[in-house]
């Protein structure tokens, strides 16, 4: 394997963040990426990017299996890239493909968060689909508890996002992968 110093991390592989909707995956992807001088790329966004629409219309049209069968298509992709920092959205992890694919090409983060913060970070936000219901809450709950298996089981590191600034969290891996270089 060949590593390259940034910044005093040691990184010679893709960074795959997972986790639920609200756990940061984007923002803190941003950061991370400049940190570390890695493009940043964002599954949704590029899936927005080929089809010219929005994630709740593409859910409204094809329903959630055609969305999924589309994050298959792009995360298959974008795993093929080199010196990346994916952001994925919340349910990448429902697709057995999606996990392999993840884990064989780089390093999955697991931002994990409670379902009271993920519901104080989703509640005014319009745009995501699976969370347009009269109880948000019980909702996050039980996305949680069909996923929080298979984040857990996908991910090689896991990092908590609660009680932390982005700047911290992207620290604290910078922390992880320096330790597991």
């Amino acid at each position: 394997m060949n590593y390259f110093p940034v910044d005093t991390v040691l990184v010679s592989e893709n960074i795959y963040l997972i986790g639920p909707m609200g756990a940061g995956k984007s923002s803190i992807g941003r950061q991370l990426a400049s940190k570390i001088k890695k493009k940043f790329l964002d599954s949704d966004r590029e899936i927005e990017k080929r089809t010219g629409a929005k994630i709740d219309l593409i859910f409204e049209i094809e329903g959630e299996s055609g969305f999924r069968k589309r994050e298959v298509q792009i995360i298959s992709e974008l795993t093929a890239l080199n010196n990346i920092v994916l952001a994925t959205g919340g349910g990448v992890v429902l697709m057995e493909e999606n996990r392999k694919n993840l884990k064989k090409n780089g390093v999955v983060i697991y931002l994990k968060a409670a379902p009271d913060l993920l519901m104080k970070r989703t509640e005014k936000d319009r745009s995501r689909p699976l969370l347009q219901t009269e109880n948000r809450m019980q909702r996050i709950e039980e996305l949680l508890e069909i996923r929080e298996p298979l984040y857990q089981e996908t991910a090689d590191i896991i990092i908590d996002t609660e009680n932390n600034s982005i700047k911290q969290i992207v620290k604290n891996i910078r922390d992880k992968l320096s330790a597991n270089a």
